[in-house]
C-alpha cells in the first residue's frame, strides 16, 4: 500500500467508478476530500461522450464535488483533437446527443446532423438520444463508403438497474447493418491519461488511473505507463481480468475501499 499512499495525481472515470446514473457511491466524497486534503488532485478521464464537459460540470457540482472544466478530460475532446489532425477544416456529420454535437462545434469541428450537407467523415457518439431516423441516415452515409470513427469503444453504461448499450454497442448494430466498423478513440489509448498528466502539476509515477472496465480504464492506464486500479462497483468483476488478459496494478471492491487502505496509518 506504501506505493498507492505515495499517489498525488487521481485519473477518475466516474461512470461505475464514482456513481451509477445520478447516485454518488458510499465513500466518493470523502475520497474526493482525502485527495485535496492531503495535496493531490483529481482529473475525471471519461469516455462518455453523450455530455458535454458543461454538463458534467453542472452534475457534479449538483452532487456536491468542487469541479471546474478543468476538472475533466473527455472522448470528446480526444476526438476533436482526432479530427483536427486528420480532417482539419472537413464538415463532420455526428450521431450523438446535442450536447455532443454542440461540445465538438465549440472544440472548433465543422459539424452537421443533415445527411444532405454532403459531409467529409462520420462520427458516432454514445447516444442517449438515439432514434431509427438517426440510424438510418449513418448507415446511407456509411454505404458511400465516408470514414467511419466513433467516439469510445465502451460496450455498456452503467445505470441503476444494469446495463444499457454504449457507443460500441451501436456501432455493431451499425456494422450488422453496413460491414463497417469505426477507428475508435478515447480509452484505452494512452492519450487522454497523457494529456491528462501533462496539463497537471504531477508526473506519471505520482499518477494512478482508477476505473470499472478493463479493456477501456484498466488498459489506458497500462498502455501509458501509469499505475491503475480496477474497482468492482462497475461493468467488471474479478472473472473478467483472466478472461480480458488485462491485469490491474490493484482491484478494490471500490472506492471506499481504496479510502480505507491508502488513508491507514
Amino acid at each position: 500500500m506504501e506505493k498507492l499512499k505515495n499517489k498525488k495525481l487521481f485519473l477518475l472515470d466516474m461512470d461505475g467508478t464514482i456513481y451509477n446514473d445520478n447516485n454518488l457511491f458510499d465513500g466518493t466524497m470523502e475520497f474526493l476530500d482525502y485527495i485535496e486534503k492531503s495535496g493531490g488532485e483529481y482529473i475525471f478521464i471519461t469516455n462518455n461522450s453523450s455530455k458535454s464537459v458543461e454538463d458534467y460540470v453542472a452534475k457534479l457540482s449538483k452532487m456536491g464535488i468542487k469541479v471546474s472544466e478543468n476538472s475533466f478530460f473527455t472522448s470528446t475532446m480526444a476526438t476533436a483533437m482526432y479530427l483536427k489532425d486528420n480532417f482539419k477544416d472537413k464538415l463532420i456529420y455526428c450521431m450523438g446527443t446535442r450536447s455532443f454535437v454542440k461540445e465538438l462545434s465549440k472544440l472548433g469541428i465543422k459539424t452537421t446532423t443533415d445527411k444532405k450537407d454532403n459531409p467529409d467523415a462520420v462520427v458516432v457518439a454514445f447516444d442517449t438520444e438515439l432514434t431509427s431516423q438517426k440510424l438510418n441516415d449513418t448507415c446511407q452515409l456509411l454505404f458511400t463508403g465516408l470514414p467511419f470513427i466513433a467516439t469510445n469503444p465502451d460496450r455498456g453504461c452503467p445505470v441503476e438497474f444494469g446495463l444499457i448499450p454504449d457507443c460500441a454497442a451501436i456501432c455493431e448494430a451499425i456494422y450488422f447493418a453496413t460491414k463497417r466498423r469505426p477507428i475508435y478513440i478515447g480509452k484505452p489509448k494512452p492519450d487522454m491519461i497523457n494529456y491528462a498528466v501533462q496539463k497537471s502539476r504531477f508526473s506519471k509515477d505520482e499518477a494512478v488511473v482508477i476505473g470499472d472496465r478493463l479493456y477501456t480504464d484498466i488498459a489506458s492506464g497500462i498502455n501509458a505507463g501509469v499505475t491503475s486500479i480496477m474497482v468492482l462497483s462497475g461493468e467488471c468483476n474479478r472473472d473478467d481480468i483472466e478472461k480480458e488478459k488485462i491485469y490491474p496494478d490493484y482491484v478494490f471492491q471500490d472506492v471506499k475501499e481504496i479510502l480505507e487502505k491508502i488513508s491507514n496509518n
